[in-house]
């Protein structure tokens, strides 16, 4: 981001991007509460969100990848707060402020839906722009076909014990992972793809920070506080419990 400040605490409105990534799961009915994962000397996050009272907020320290971050996280709701290996979480980033509740709600319901055997789900879109892949001297080698190609986007719902199962056999085999459906892709699983909208951007790179604010705007998100709580949420499928 070419910012001296770590892009989840840069600001959208009069809020950090941070806070505006957890308000988007504010009034999501069965969700007990969020858990984040830190770096060790990360004491933002704790002082800016101490006002925060949509849900329950939790803290851990996290590792040096996503995953690790991820498992830590995991780790936590299993042994600190005992919730159970059935029990949903969603796994998202607070760089997409842009998620829409909508899309949650739909993804929980085809998730919670799905035929036995199908290991919960994630938000992706369909790769729109012609794929080109690139040889050593940075010329074209060949185009990529995109038919049944996906951006993977995030939350990613799964069951816990379930994930941590597979995030787990995925660490010892050394396996990479980069979200959370290659854990389960590695186990042999099939996670569901979930039609998500295509305003759920990721901020990477400084260009992204005012289109996430135009994006926003155009959501109704920031307007007047009384008129600003963009729910989304009605009756939800299953139990949700934790992001």
């Amino acid at each position: 981001m070419k910012s001296l400040i770590a892009k989840q605490y840069l600001a959208l409105d009069n809020r950090s991007m941070l806070e505006v990534s957890l308000s988007r799961f504010a009034g999501l009915p069965g969700l007990q509460g969020a858990v984040i994962a830190l770096s060790e000397a990360d004491a933002v996050a704790p002082a800016l969100l101490a006002g925060f009272v949509d849900y329950p907020l939790h803290f851990v320290r996290g590792g040096a990848t996503r995953a690790d971050s991820v498992l830590a996280a995991l780790t936590f709701l299993s042994t600190r707060l005992q919730c159970g290996h059935e029990t949903w979480v969603a796994v998202h980033d607070a760089a997409r402020p842009c998620v829409h509740p909508s899309d949650v709600r739909r993804l929980l319901r085809q998730v919670t839906a799905a035929a036995a055997g199908v290991a919960g789900g994630l938000l992706a879109v369909p790769v729109r722009d012609t794929l080109k892949r690139a040889n050593d001297s940075g010329r074209v080698a060949s185009t990529v076909p995109r038919t049944d190609v996906f951006h993977a986007l995030t939350p990613q719902i799964f069951p816990l014990g379930g994930l941590i199962s597979a995030m787990e056999q995925a660490r010892l085999a050394g396996a990479p992972l980069t979200d959370e459906a290659s854990a389960f892709e590695f186990v042999g699983m099939a996670p569901l793809l979930v039609d998500g909208r295509v305003d759920n951007i990721k901020v990477t790179h400084p260009e992204d920070l005012p289109l996430a604010r135009l994006i926003l705007q155009s959501q109704g998100v920031f307007i007047p506080e009384a008129e600003s709580r963009d729910q989304g949420f009605d009756h939800p499928p299953g139990e949700t419990a934790y992001v």
